[in-house]
């Protein structure tokens, strides 16, 4: 890496699905080539919804390549040494190194793009998204529109059948909008036995 020739920093696009964060991302990367700046992008190799795996998709169709990744030691490793703009995007199915590797190219004079999901379908914090939250020096949070009343919607509800899937399901459930909806927080359904419980805990001690 190219040593002091620039000052780097992590920025987070973040927020709900359909919101367009892979949308913003592929903007602040298309926006980078055209200022020439040495752009790479990653994803996980989970998503390999709409146009596959080796690429970035957003909802409407919008494509760039990517390198796909299954752990962020293989980000550190394919990096080039004069890269200047690094974009990650589904960040929070990359495990918790992904901060460390984003610090270490903010701190060789890279710009670092990170898109991601911040709370999964119980609406619970996702995987390294929080804590890149707290490093980044700039956030940006979107909201997508609630389907059942139309508000802003600021929660993932997973569905199966139909119908809201309950809080014991898998964390890492790859899905468009045929799993999942974006809904507010009043609207957000997530059924659990324990889940009831612990409300009705929180109702008495209140």
């Amino acid at each position: 890496m190219y040593l002091g020739q620039q000052d780097g920093w992590i920025e987070v696009v973040t927020g709900v699905m359909f919101s367009g964060k892979s949308e913003e991302l592929m903007r602040r990367v298309r926006r980078a080539l055209i200022a020439r700046r040495r752009v790479q992008v990653f994803k996980s190799h989970l998503d390999d919804r709409y146009a596959g795996v080796e690429t970035v998709s957003s909802h409407d169709g919008s494509t760039i390549q990517a390198v796909p990744v299954s752990r962020s030691v293989e980000i550190a490793e394919a990096v080039r040494r004069d890269a200047q703009v690094v974009a990650i995007d589904e960040a929070q199915f990359l495990d918790e190194g992904v901060v460390t590797v984003a610090n270490w190219l903010a701190d060789c004079g890279v710009r670092v793009i990170v898109a991601g999901t911040d709370m999964d379908f119980r609406g619970e914090p996702f995987g390294p998204i929080p804590s890149l939250l707290a490093i980044a020096e700039k956030v940006d949070k979107l909201h997508a529109i609630c389907v059942v009343c139309g508000d802003l919607a600021s929660r993932n509800q997973r569905l199966i059948d139909g119908r809201p899937a309950p809080a014991e399901g898998p964390t890492i459930q790859v899905g468009g909008s045929e799993s999942y909806e974006a809904r507010c927080r009043t609207c957000h359904e997530v059924p659990s036995v324990d889940r009831g419980q612990t409300e009705i805990l929180i109702s008495k001690r209140l």
